[in-house]
């Protein structure tokens, strides 16, 4: 019997994962200099947890959770995004109650989602995020921003556009979403099912469907900015300010709004406007969430963060044709020729690797012609051979393979010899 992935998953393979394993890296100290911490939550919580913090309106919990129940009868979901449960862990462990606020945390991991895979969205994805929780500062939403640019800045990107929106505060959001009513009410019957119970939900989530979104209606649609009371208007200009100095450009959206229910203030997406990058263009995306973490329990707290898609981005980095400096080549390949000289070896192989110097050999019982070969296809720098005279004299040869040079040294001399080796390249 054969088995196969289950559809909509990947394998990631070597040759591939090192692109993954760079990018991690360059995320990873973005955010040290950021000055974010790195947090690792359950890739299962209680179902509760989305249905509270993501919303029951989303197409998220409605129809894309992987859900379940466990032997003991309680109902575990898949996450389907990081922000919820990042939440809840700075709840659970009183994050809130450390010296040094705004807490401001960064995670990578994989996400869960039911829906039809297509290119850059698989049912198991890796979501690369950040929030910082406990500063209503709009300063912090700009830094947010930054840090969401200059992730794809600082791989090589280039074809970006920013798109920002404001959702406003609670009062601005009741009285948008009685407009909306108001004016979707007599389309109701010919917007699709989803739409037409949203409509009674969440209202604003109608301009975000995909299906409706050539509808008449949707044009002349009122605009969450025109219902923004004074401190909402004068956050949403204070955000915009602090861009204009960090030189960020961006453009204004009024239909943005996002796919979760949490969002309220700040809301921006990042696109790739790359040639073939795909009719799809958000890469990520994120805002303020003012409320979640008194939702899940905790205090009041504000929050913003996003979060973006590590397959998304790895497709966009191909759209504009950038090579990611993935290192290919192996430190040394030791050749061993005879029995005595293959157990000489393993012991020199070892102490080389404790040293911190990346070194394989042969496994495969190669002649010594088919071992060279075997470190060229590697792109070994250094060779080194040790044969049956070699070990009788307690000396091995080095082979540098850029130039062809060799020299024999002692056996005993050979670890220190290739550290200096590699602190002089």
């Amino acid at each position: 019997m054969s088995f196969k992935l289950p559809r909509g998953t990947q394998d990631i393979l070597p040759g591939e994962v090192e692109k993954w394993q760079y990018v991690e890296s360059v995320l990873s100290d973005l955010c040290r200099r950021y000055h974010y911490k790195e947090i690792r939550t359950p890739i299962f919580e209680h179902t509760e947890l989305f249905q509270r913090g993501v919303g029951d309106s989303t197409d998220i919990v409605q129809k894309e959770m992987y859900t379940f129940e466990d032997r003991g009868g309680r109902s575990l979901t898949l996450r389907p995004e990081g922000t919820a449960s990042v939440v809840r862990s700075f709840v659970q462990h009183k994050l809130y109650g450390l010296p040094n606020q705004p807490t401001k945390l960064f995670y990578f991991g994989p996400m869960f989602r039911y829906e039809r895979p297509q290119q850059g969205r698989t049912r198991q994805f890796v979501q690369f995020g950040i929030e910082a929780l406990g500063s209503e500062d709009p300063g912090i939403d700009a830094e947010v921003i930054a840090l969401a640019m200059n992730s794809y800045q600082e791989l090589g990107l280039r074809s970006l556009k920013l798109v920002l929106n404001s959702l406003g505060d609670k009062e601005s959001r009741q009285n948008h979403r009685q407009a909306l009513i108001e004016h979707f009410k007599p389309h109701k019957e010919e917007l699709c099912n989803d739409c037409q119970s949203r409509l009674e939900q969440n209202p604003m989530r109608v301009l975000d469907c995909k299906q409706d979104r050539d509808h008449p209606a949707m044009k002349d649609a009122p605009s969450i900015l025109e219902y923004l009371n004074d401190y909402s208007r004068e956050y949403f200009e204070q955000v915009k300010a602090y861009l204009d100095q960090l030189g960020i450009p961006y453009e204004i959206d009024s239909n943005l709004v996002r796919g979760l229910d949490y969002y309220n203030h700040t809301a921006f997406e990042i696109m790739s406007e790359a040639e073939g990058f795909g009719a799809i263009t958000t890469l990520s995306g994120g805002g303020r969430y003012n409320g979640l973490v008194e939702e899940i329990g905790g205090p009041e707290s504000p929050g913003i963060g996003f979060a973006l898609s590590i397959e998304r981005l790895l497709m966009a980095l191909e759209a504009e044709g950038v090579e990611l400096p993935t290192e290919e080549q192996l430190d040394c390949y030791l050749i061993a020729l005879g029995d005595e000289a293959k157990k000489e070896a393993a012991g020199i192989v070892y102490q080389l690797r404790k040293a911190g110097i990346q070194v394989d050999k042969d496994y495969g019982q190669k002649k010594i012609k088919a071992q060279f070969k075997a470190a060229d296809r590697l792109q070994a720098k250094y060779v080194l051979v040790l044969g049956e005279d070699e070990l009788a004299n307690k000396q091995i040869n080095v082979k540098r393979m850029a130039t062809g040079e060799q020299e024999t040294i002692d056996i005993a001399d050979v670890v220190e010899y290739m550290k200096k080796e590699f602190k002089g390249e």
